[in-house]
């Protein structure tokens, strides 16, 4: 799902698997791994995708690039 904000440009989630991929504006593509489907969904709600990512998700799942 493209998303408005200044960092990210991409949010993906599937529920099956706790993945969260995000693509932020320089291309760089992540997938963060056991991310609660309650975390994915306020992050789709937040005004502020970049804070959110900040404070919720960045170093608090492990992750890969893709």
């Amino acid at each position: 799902m493209r998303v408005e904000s200044t960092a990210i440009t991409d949010i993906a989630y599937t529920p099956e698997h706790g993945k969260l991929f995000v693509t932020f504006h320089d291309g760089d593509a992540y997938v963060y791994v056991g991310v609660p489907e309650r975390i994915s969904a306020a992050f789709y709600r937040s005004r502020s995708k970049g804070r959110f990512f900040q404070r919720m998700i960045r170093d608090r799942y492990p992750y890969n690039r893709v």
